[in-house]
């Protein structure tokens, strides 16, 4: 499996992560799916947000299971603006079915068409990147080990 296929395979490991880690939520009455669905829009820069720890920087808990980051192509913290433009497609759907009775009916085919939409372009996009990457200008991939990024002696920071 090439390093490009290897990303993919590990974006989608992680999003399952990810998708599993919110449903948990789900099951505290009323307040539990807008949490859900508050933690997939954020999911990307909020535990970093809570932990002030590098270790979290640009990553949800899927992605750093799997040894994967955002990076934002402009070189800066994915914060939670960012986030939430590159998670809007993935969540819309959620966010509709937040409303009852039509939006229980609405909410999730709204959601299959942007996931499949966005699965389409995650395996057709040369650089794998989504709408959500397209619309906040990001980039998944494997986050660099201190090894990889030794360089005749001198180690270089990866920010």
């Amino acid at each position: 499996m090439d390093r490009q296929n290897s990303v993919l395979f590990s974006r989608i490991i992680a999003a399952l992560i990810d998708m599993l880690f919110a449903w948990i939520f789900v099951v505290i009455p009323v307040i539990g799916g807008v949490i859900s669905v508050l933690y997939l829009l954020f999911k990307d820069a909020l535990p970093y947000q809570i932990t002030k720890d590098d270790e979290w920087k640009n990553k949800s808990l899927g992605k750093k299971l799997m040894n994967l980051e955002v990076n934002n192509l402009k070189g800066e913290i994915v914060d939670l603006q960012v986030s939430a433009l590159r998670n809007i497609p993935l969540t819309i759907g959620n966010f509709i079915a937040i409303i009852p009775v039509l939006g229980w009916i609405i909410g999730p085919v709204v959601g299959v068409i942007f996931v499949t939409v966005e699965l389409i372009l995650l395996l057709t996009d040369k650089n794998n990147r989504r709408l959500g990457d397209r619309w906040a200008n990001t980039q998944v991939s494997r986050k660099k080990d201190l090894s990889e990024t030794k360089t005749s002696g001198t180690v270089t920071k990866i920010t």
